[in-house]
């Protein structure tokens, strides 16, 4: 036999002979379970469309192609495949050659030289991004054209086994499986070869022995250890955290390499706040210093204005002005002007720092801008996307300083509606610098400088404020959290952020400008010939997925809450659903689930709409000092006042993917460092010290709680609840004791007190003092219930992993991101009871 046995694959098989059409039973193979086997290297081809299922045959052919490409590595002869499928009666054995032409006529099976066959290898192959969330297993998310993540039912589930090499963050071709995507199971394959390598450089802790060293990575996607060379360590000692370069990655198939490095960089002691941020910002490929040269030519900008920078702009410099920021703020990019006019109307200009006057296109701030794309505010720190000449210098709208700045400015009703718009360069001078909480006290108290525009200013912004939502736009407030530190950056308190009107004046205005300025590009192109639309930079923010708005809302719904979710009615349901949870317990996590059932906001060419703001234009144009899409569009602006042709669309697309990816980054990095210090705070508690939490979020192997008073959360572990065998019923997200019928479920109120913080792992394990747990009877416990059986898609637990700290929070809590996940078959099925071969994952 030229191939050897076939790899094996255990299930139910159906009686042979069964006619064409009918549905097949629950225990026929096209139902059953199927296990996969270990992955080899292919060649990139054009990819193969996976047909779903609608008859027999169809499944059938599935079943067969699966055979094929479980057994990738050999060929096989029609009667050794119909003696493998058990195949005896006449009629099947006809239908099983006839499929085996059929696929051979549409490229999935070649046909050898000898008569047998074999899979094609490009068939099915598909290039995604590895996502690897546990040590058991990854997720490649496929490619898409607009180079966001598509839905989450379309990520394809990876054993760690089936890899071949790969590890997160890797760009690689995976085989989807045929059958795998069939009768709501998730979609399943394996790693064929990797494209390109996502990872360069790791960051983690280094432990040094006499003739070589281990880096522990700080990722926790990443699961193997790091091997350094004695004459690579470059001079780290035991405990540094290090910045390693990989020179060897994992093989694949089985093979003995594992990861391999040499240290590039020492940044310090592992726990010091400089190293520790540092380390976060490596982490996530982000800078820490200006290069020098980018740095010299900041320097050598002049900071004098001159007559002749002034020719061309509005002087606006007598105008009332003034800036309202963060009291810690040091680049100040907006400041508002106030005007009484004749007529009883107001005159309020949004001045932006002009910060491409200074930032010219093909110099090395422009290029440095462009590659970060964004600033990075951690706990303790910003990264400028600029240097900071520019960024808190001749940029930043500082108090009685003339400035270069570009300018929307409106004539406004009392009413709040739009009379006259001006967009345009300016010259202006800020006569004072409020923080929030300054102009909140005057406002408060009526008393202070500026009082009368103050005041005015926030009527209009309170107005303008219930037209949006008035219009569907949707009330999004989730907590933020902020810390006091020491001088040596350790945290003392962690409270939430307040909004007040102060802050919610500023947002008004900006948004004002930013929808204006978008449809004030786009009326610019009537001026074109044959009325060709004028490309641009939008922030668009599409409407979310209706199957996973159902399923939030079913989820609210088990806890007494109330969404419409048809689309006549969501903004306003949703608004009256935020408005119900306001102070309850569970609000912060409410909310948070809530905002990630809508589509993630980004930056792009298309014009979408922002569907949280329901505005039907909008860009970003009010933080060019922090934001690099802002810089795109103040030129863009600039190039259509002058009267000038569509920019190219493809170019600008490409821009708004890097700021957009640039920007998640930013975004991830922010909040490890927020949680880096809710650990850090957290392990300074006396561990006997209670605090009042809610649950937060429930997993198969815990439930997640997080602190009321500081939003601080940590994981009860189910070993740890040793008062009864609990199991988890993730249908209503609850967990249930077998034996008293206890129940935890999302949004009890419970007491806990720190049992262990990992700061490596930026990671707590909390111990459970006492709760308010209700019981379930057997007839009101309707959902499936199971020990394991949703893999976590942020990755859990490391699993057999020695380094495993406490697991960062399941998505299980979310209704719409359970996985599953089982036990792996040893033993292989008997013959005549398989058709596809592999070892079980179910």
């Amino acid at each position: 036999m030229k191939n050897g046995k076939p790899k094996q694959d255990k299930y139910s098989r159906s009686a042979p002979g069964r006619p064409a059409g009918n549905k097949p039973a629950t225990g026929s193979p096209a139902a059953a379970t199927r296990p996969r086997e270990k992955g080899v290297e292919k060649q990139n081809r054009a990819i193969r469309p996976i047909q779903q299922t609608d008859s027999f045959l169809d499944e059938l052919k599935n079943d067969l192609m699966a055979f094929f490409q479980i057994n990738d590595e050999e060929s096989y002869t029609q009667e050794q495949v119909l003696d493998h499928f058990n195949t005896g009666d006449r009629k099947t054995r006809l239908i099983l050659h006839g499929l085996i032409h059929e696929l051979t006529d549409e490229g999935a099976l070649v046909r050898q030289p000898d008569g047998s066959y074999r899979a094609d290898q490009a068939a099915n192959l598909i290039e995604g991004v590895v996502d690897h969330v546990n040590s058991k297993f990854a997720f490649i998310v496929p490619a898409t054209a607009s180079g966001i993540r598509g839905e989450r039912s379309d990520d394809i589930w990876v054993s760690t086994e089936d890899l071949n090499g790969a590890v997160d963050g890797d760009r690689v071709r995976v085989l989807k499986f045929s059958d795998s995507g069939n009768r709501s199971r998730r979609v399943e394959g394996k790693v064929a070869n990797v494209v390109e390598r996502g990872r360069t450089e790791l960051v983690g802790r280094i432990e040094v022995w006499p003739t070589y060293g281990f880096v522990i990575p700080d990722s926790k996607k990443v699961y193997e250890d790091i091997f350094i060379p004695k004459e690579k360590l470059s001079g780290a000692t035991d405990d540094d955290k290090v910045i390693v370069r990989l020179t060897k990655y994992p093989s694949g198939g089985g093979g003995k390499q594992r990861f391999e490095g040499e240290v590039i960089t020492v940044l310090g002691a592992a726990g010091e706040n400089n190293t520790e941020m540092h380390a976060i910002l490596a982490e996530f490929g982000l800078p820490i210093d200006f290069p020098k040269d980018v740095e010299e030519e900041a320097e050598a900008i002049p900071t004098k204005i001159l007559k002749k920078d002034l020719a061309k702009r509005r002087d606006m410099r007598d105008v009332t002005t003034f800036t309202i920021d963060p009291v810690d703020a040091k680049d100040f990019d907006d400041a508002l002007s106030v005007q009484m006019l004749d007529n009883g109307n107001y005159e309020i200009g949004i001045h932006i720092a002009d910060v491409t006057n200074y930032v010219k296109p093909g110099s090395r701030l422009e290029e440095e801008a462009f590659k970060r794309a964004t600033s990075v505010y951690l706990v303790d720190r910003v990264v400028p996307m600029l240097p900071e000449k520019l960024s808190n210098g001749l940029c930043s709208l500082r108090p009685n300083e003339d400035k270069l700045t570009f300018s929307a400015v409106f004539e406004l009703t009392p009413e709040a509606r739009i009379v006259k718009e001006w967009f345009g360069r300016t010259a202006t001078h800020s006569d004072r610098r409020f923080s929030y909480e300054e102009a909140q006290d005057i406002l408060n108290n009526s008393n202070g400088d500026y009082l009368s525009e103050l005041q005015l200013l926030n009527e209009l912004a309170h107005k303008l404020r219930t037209e949006r939502f008035k219009n569907g736009a949707i009330n999004f407030e989730t907590v933020e959290v902020r810390f006091k530190l020491d001088e040596n950056g350790v945290p003392l308190s962690v409270y939430p952020k307040l909004r007040q009107d102060t802050n919610k004046l500023i947002e008004e205005f900006m948004l004002l400008a930013n929808k204006r300025v978008a449809e004030y590009v786009h009326l610019l192109s009537k001026q074109n010939k044959k009325g060709e639309e004028n490309t641009m930079v939008y922030r668009i923010h599409e409407g979310p997925d209706t199957d996973r708005l159902q399923q939030f809302a079913d989820f609210a719904g088990r806890l007494g809450y109330k969404l419409n979710v048809d689309d006549e009615h969501l903004s306003n349901s949703m608004n009256r659903f935020m408005a119900s949870i306001e102070g309850k317990p569970e609000a912060s996590m409410l909310s948070q689930l809530a905002v990630r059932t809508m589509s993630k906001a980004r930056y792009s060419t298309d014009d979408l709409g922002h569907f949280g703001l329901a505005f039907r234009r909008y860009s970003h144009f009010t933080s060019p000092i922090r934001r690099y899409p802002d810089m795109m569009a103040h030129r863009l602006l600039q190039h259509y006042l002058d009267k000038g042709k569509p920019e190219d669309r493809d170019t600008l697309e490409d821009q708004c993917k890097h700021a957009s990816a640039r920007e998640k980054m930013a975004s991830d990095a922010e909040r490890a460092s927020i949680k880096y210090k809710q650990v850090e705070f957290m392990s300074r508690m006396d561990p006997n010290q209670t605090f009042e939490g809610v649950i937060s979020g429930v997993t198969e192997f815990g439930i997640f709680v997080e602190i009321t008073e500081n939003n601080c959360e940590g994981l009860i572990r189910m070993q740890d609840l040793s008062n009864d065998f609990y199991e988890f019923d993730k249908e209503n997200y609850r967990i249930i004791g077998s034996r008293t019928k206890k129940m935890y479920t999302f949004g009890d109120q419970v007491v806990v007190r720190v049992k262990e913080t990992n700061l490596g792992r930026r990671s707590m394990d909390f111990a459970l003092v006492s709760d308010k747990a209700g019981h379930v009877t057997d007839s009101g416990n309707s959902g499936r219930s199971s020990r394991s059986g949703s893999s976590r898609r942020d990755g859990g637990s490391r699993s057999g992993d020695s380094r495993s700290g406490s697991s960062s929070r399941g998505t299980s809590s979310s209704p719409s991101s359970s996985r599953s996940s089982g036990k792996r078959s040893e033993t292989p099925a008997p013959k005549g009871e398989n058709r596809r071969g592999g070892r079980g994952r179910r």
